[in-house]
């Protein structure tokens, strides 16, 4: 293989990581960070200390959100430090997405 050959390649991998990371940023843009303070599966509720949530324009508090699917409480507890998003959907507050804030 020549130089030339290797260049080549070695720049198509760097475009693809730059690609791959643009999207992973994009993906985690906008997302709020909190911690959970509780979690009540039954109610499919979670308490959230959160900073700014820029989705809803909300400042930071601690309060209590519904979550669009049951299954975003299954790895959750408190304690857990935590990245997600919320919308105002018929007057509620709503958890669409939950990932550990690593």
């Amino acid at each position: 293989m020549t130089f030339s050959q290797l260049a080549h390649r070695a720049g198509i991998t760097l475009a693809a990581l730059v690609c791959a990371t643009s999207v992973f940023a994009q993906a985690t843009a906008g997302l709020a960070q909190g911690e959970i303070r509780k979690v009540d599966k039954a109610a499919a509720k979670i308490t959230i200390k959160h900073g700014d949530i820029p989705s809803i324009e909300m400042p930071p508090m601690t309060m209590v959100f519904g979550v669009k699917d049951a299954a975003l409480l299954d790895n959750a507890k408190a304690g857990d430090k935590i990245r997600f998003d919320a919308v105002l959907e018929g007057g509620k507050y709503i958890v669409t997405r939950l990932e550990a804030d690593r």
